[in-house]
């Protein structure tokens, strides 16, 4: 039986992480590479603010570009010779009341069809690419371990009271985050017997400058009264990612302060 710090080892892993020039996709980098892994991001911003790590890179992709995904992950697998996690984090998902949430926040029946199609571009083209390039990769080795991430909004209906009158969550991201459920539910059945682990983390919302009122309305949502910091979810990225969630694939772990409890 492993001991406790085996069974939560990540240690010379090599990782992959969407939407890695993120908030959160830093902070998972951060917590992996603490804990001995390689980590590789990728996203598409130019110069990107990363955490201090010689064992964390960068690479500019677009996940939306199949030939891209497919290119970069094979230089992937060159350098390193095998690919262990893969967490598709990418989203298109900006801060309530930042400039760049003002079209994704309109009312639905003025939602713009070109919006539309790039958040699925991202949230799911992007996904589905990802898992055609590294599953091979996993599939020789016979082992790996791919997190899905949602959204609260992937489990229940966009709470619209909580932002600015006139303003919607995006149903774009609403729609995406729900099909992520079932998209790895699919890939976990169809992986059955490759030593491929595929599970969905949901995390809630965390605190990144938001505007104060919204902060307090969404608080009150929650059971803890509170959102979550920016590390409280590395505890489980940690979890699916490391040989302590081995039983596990084709769930979905809900780390949300109990939002969705009520």
């Amino acid at each position: 039986m492993q001991n406790v710090i085996e069974l939560f080892s990540i240690k010379n892993k090599i990782i992959i992480i969407t939407g890695g020039a993120g908030m959160l996709g830093k902070e998972y980098a951060s917590c992996f590479a603490d804990g001995g892994a390689r980590v590789v991001l990728f996203d598409v911003v130019d110069s990107p603010k990363l955490p201090k790590s010689p064992d964390i890179r960068y690479v500019k992709v677009d996940i939306s570009d199949r030939e891209a995904v497919f290119f970069a992950v094979a230089e992937i697998e060159k350098e390193h010779g095998r690919i262990d996690v893969l967490i598709n984090n990418a989203a298109m998902n900006p801060v309530p009341g930042s400039p760049e949430s003002k079209s994704q926040f309109a009312p639905y029946e003025d939602y713009p069809q070109e919006l539309w199609k790039k958040e699925i571009a991202v949230g799911l083209n992007g996904m589905l690419f990802m898992m055609q390039a590294v599953v091979p990769i996993m599939k020789k080795q016979g082992s790996g371990s791919i997190i899905n991430i949602s959204s609260t909004y992937g489990n229940v209906g966009p709470d619209n009271r909580i932002y600015d009158s006139g303003k919607f969550k995006s149903v774009g991201y609403a729609t995406i985050k729900g099909a992520v459920l079932n998209f790895t539910r699919a890939w976990a059945s169809y992986l059955r017997g490759t030593g491929i682990r595929v599970n969905t983390l949901t995390p809630g919302g965390v605190l990144a400058g938001q505007p104060a009122e919204f902060v307090k309305k969404y608080e009150e949502r929650t059971i803890l009264g509170r959102m979550a910091e920016k590390h409280e979810y590395n505890g489980a990225i940690l979890f699916l990612a490391s040989d302590a969630s081995s039983y596990m694939t084709g769930a979905n772990l809900v780390v949300d302060g109990g939002w969705t409890v009520w």
